[in-house]
């Protein structure tokens, strides 16, 4: 089997799927090809697509909100969206490349392929099977507008949204979020401090904004920094945003409770090693939390789909979410000092999210 798979850089979360279903099917012994489809149209293209989105969320997370506000609102009038006909013009570029290529499916964990596959659909081309795979634990704009074969969505609960939103409900399946192979394993804590050089006794809070190192991370640490004792010691990951790296750096520079890391692709080991997860609400980063089962506070959210996000896990239990950065930082130091909500809500955790959404959506795929 060949599998195309079709994601963008508007945000790690959707490549990181995308990664996590192509591993999965080459273990299995198919072709899978991962391409940014606004690549054919030129890498400045590309480039100047993902860098918009990851330069508003992170300089005016606000105007992202209004804008996500602004497209619910589109969403439901008549006819399609500017997005499904911006998207229409690289969707010339893929047709021409998938006429030079031969595809048994086509996945894809973000809306703006999902979009251009519609596109050449409805222009009558002959597409292969579709896939399109949900990364938030909620419905997006525009997401029905789209007209693939197959929809993953990460909880049987959110079925209705999607099929008010105009998605078929024979057309959904609530396999989850694929998440990497290494938040699967069973490594444990002491193996994981011990691959870090962390201290075996040490209580470690890891501080975590996503790929591109969104949130109100500095706000936090300022807090921390008076407040930590000598056994405690906050991890800060800054994802792909160098410039928050370089400014922490400097910021918390001789402070031995604060450690600062910048991208990392041993999120899971970290992840694994701390007692405490710092996280803005993404959808992927929050279902790779909740299969590694790591106590999670949510940080303030970019307006949107993270605020849905955010919401479904505070309702299952997953979570604490205090909007204040104060009591944030206090529900953390709780947590450790108090087993017993932190075992419910790994339990609840382990319950609600499924560790294997990247199997099933390779069995969906070899099915069909």
């Amino acid at each position: 089997m060949n599998v195309l798979i079709l994601s963008c850089d508007t945000g790690g979360g959707h490549n990181s799927a995308a990664r996590s279903i192509q591993k999965e099917l080459i273990r299995r012994g198919h072709q899978a090809v991962f391409l940014n489809p606004f690549e054919l149209s030129g890498k400045r293209v590309a480039g100047a697509v993902g860098g918009a989105y990851v330069k508003l969320v992170q300089k005016h997370p606000r105007a992202f909100g209004m804008l996500y506000k602004l497209g619910a609102f589109v969403s439901r009038l008549p006819g399609r969206s500017p997005v499904y006909y911006a998207n229409s013009l690289v969707a010339r570029h893929l047709a021409k490349y998938l006429e030079q290529k031969s595809y048994d499916a086509i996945v894809m964990p973000h809306l703006y392929p999902a979009e251009m596959i519609s596109y050449l659909k409805r222009k009558g081309w002959n597409c292969p099977k579709s896939v399109y795979v949900a990364t938030d634990y909620t419905c997006i704009p525009f997401t029905g507008e789209t007209e693939c074969d197959y929809y993953v969505i990460p909880h049987e609960e959110l079925e209705l949204e999607f099929v008010r939103k105009g998605v078929k409900k024979q057309k959904l399946r609530a396999f989850g979020i694929p998440v990497d192979e290494t938040f699967c394993s069973k490594e444990t804590k002491q193996q994981a401090r011990e691959k870090l050089g962390m201290s075996e006794d040490g209580i470690y809070y890891l501080v975590a904004g996503g790929s591109i190192g969104a949130g109100k991370i500095q706000q936090l640490l300022d807090l921390m920094r008076e407040a930590l004792e000598e056994v405690e010691q906050a991890v800060v990951i800054c994802g792909r945003n160098k410039k928050l790296e370089k400014k922490l750096r400097k910021r918390y520079d001789g402070y031995k409770n604060i450690s600062i890391i910048g991208s990392t692709d041993q999120m899971a080991t970290y992840m694994r090693a701390c007692d405490v997860l710092y996280s803005k609400p993404g959808g992927l980063s929050s279902t790779e939390a909740a299969v590694i089962g790591i106590p999670l506070i949510h940080l303030t959210p970019i307006p949107g789909c993270e605020t849905r996000n955010r919401i479904f896990f505070r309702k299952h239990g997953m979570c604490l979410a205090p909007r204040m950065i104060e009591d944030q930082l206090l529900a953390g130091r709780k947590l450790m000092k108090n087993t017993r909500p932190t075992g419910r809500m790994i339990e609840n955790q382990q319950n609600t999210v499924p560790a294997d959404a990247a199997e099933r959506i390779c069995n969906l795929l070899e099915q069909i």
